[in-house]
């Protein structure tokens, strides 16, 4: 019987919108065999760098910007968490906390410094320029929103630093807007469209699908995205996609054109305020009903009781969850977080520590060099195992290759959060989708969309 999600889940930036690998023993890894793109392929194994003993005479300074006021705090507050944590685990040193922390790799100092922007673009590209400008960073990691993180992509360009992207899950930073001083260290959210494309076609059976995203770049990435993949897993999309401006509150006329169709499922890109009115209008209107259930990746351990509460039973796709991974990495991260902060890791707890760890491994493959060429070659095909499991930083686009997880909803009130059974492990492997004149570094990778 078909389940109906009644209540709206963000795919967030990060959102929802972020993570990867660990060896479940109840994960199915079988791989597809129809295209290296689809959801269960392995990518092409890479190795990082020799690694050598860093030495620097200068502090190497690395700043980060993330939400810590502001309408996605509760999301800065997992890169706060992780970011630290990450660096802990990849020196062998105590996990710090505070605005300013310093970590020592062999003979190399690294000075972290962490940013508040307040989902704010202006904020967060002053931010960036401080860090730049003043700290004399040579890195930055960042930001939760993707709406604020693509400003900072130019900012790294025309200062020649790197930026290291995360959570921010916008298609277009490593699509059409890609920039070669930009790595990602979460995942995209055309990974998220073939995990939840392929569940929902080939795991529950859906093959009509309508659609609403944010008018802007990650909603338009989003839904390509969920469009890309469905129709590729088999599935049609039954009217024309709705897009609605980020601050929409009243979504009647938006959802209008949906009411009255018959599919079977609502795929929901979105990342703000306005989902409590969207689903409002959504169950007011019929989009949401008895037939059509809402199709969107599960959330972080807070907002599941709110949102999925009458969705026990559901099964659906998670970026990360701390229960999914089975690894050595994934238990240091879950210990460190409830040892200095008395919790458990959420949705981009991850994110946060595989950040950190990418900076730390490139360090030692550059013998501690910082400026952004050295970095590039040391980062450009780099492999390193984090709480995830192993991620692959793709050399083509920087993309970064990791697992995600299928799980039912067996809760919404465990006191730990053990919300889940895990059903599957995938790793989606999308397409190369650069363009223009950086269409030629996709080299023997598939182009384009995966239709």
């Amino acid at each position: 019987m078909r389940r109906t999600i009644r209540l709206v889940a963000i795919l967030m930036v990060l959102a929802l919108i972020a993570a990867a690998c660990g060896d479940d023993e109840s994960t199915d890894t079988t791989a597809a065999t129809t295209t290296a793109a689809t959801t269960t392929t392995q990518a092409a194994t890479t190795t990082t760098p020799a690694a050598t003993g860093a030495t620097c005479d200068e502090p190497v300074t690395v700043g980060v910007i993330t939400d810590l006021s502001g309408p996605l705090a509760i999301y800065g507050a997992h890169m706060n968490r992780g970011v630290p944590i990450g660096f802990a685990y990849a020196t062998g040193g105590d996990v710090q906390s505070g605005l300013e922390q310093t970590y020592m790799v062999d003979d190399c100092e690294i000075r972290v410094v962490f940013k508040d922007d307040q989902t704010n673009p202006e904020l967060s590209a002053t931010s960036a320029r401080e860090l730049i400008e003043v700290e004399g960073a040579e890195i930055i990691i960042g930001s939760v929103s993707s709406g604020v993180t693509a400003p900072l992509q130019g900012i790294a360009r025309d200062n020649d630093v790197i930026l290291i992207a995360a959570p921010a899950a916008a298609t277009d930073i490593t699509g059409k807007d890609f920039d070669p001083n930009t790595f990602r260290a979460s995942r995209s959210n055309y990974q998220d469209g073939m995990a939840i494309c392929d569940q929902f076609v080939n795991g529950d059976g859906y093959e009509t699908f309508v659609q609403i995203a944010p008018d802007y770049s990650f909603g338009y990435g989003g839904a390509q995205a969920y469009k890309d993949a469905c129709e590729f897993f088999g599935g049609s999309f039954i009217e024309d996609d709705v897009f609605a401006p980020a601050d929409t509150t009243d979504f009647t006329t938006f959802l209008g054109p949906l009411a009255d169709t018959d599919a079977d499922a609502f795929l929901v890109t979105w990342a703000g305020g306005g989902f409590v009115p969207l689903l409002q209008a959504a169950i007011d209107l019929g989009v949401i009903d008895d037939d059509t259930v809402l199709g969107s990746p599960f959330v972080d351990n807070v907002v599941m009781p709110a949102f999925f509460s009458n969705a026990v039973g559901a099964t659906s796709v998670i970026l990360y969850h701390y229960t999914a991974p089975d690894n050595a990495v994934n238990d240091y991260l879950i210990s460190e977080v409830a040892d200095n902060f008395g919790t458990f890791p959420d949705l981009f707890d991850a994110d946060g520590m595989n950040a950190a760890i990418m900076v730390v491994e490139a360090l030692k493959a550059t013998g501690g060099a910082a400026d952004a060429d050295s970095l590039k070659a040391a980062l450009e095909g780099m492999s390193f195992e984090g709480p995830k499991g192993t991620i692959e930083i793709r050399a083509e686009d920087h993309m970064a290759i990791q697992d995600m997880y299928v799980v039912t909803l067996l809760n919404v009130d465990d006191p730990e959060f053990k919300y889940y059974e895990s059903v599957a492990t995938v790793r989606p492997v999308p397409p190369c989708l650069l363009e223009g004149d950086f269409t030629s570094r996709c080299g023997s990778l598939p182009v384009g969309s995966l239709g």
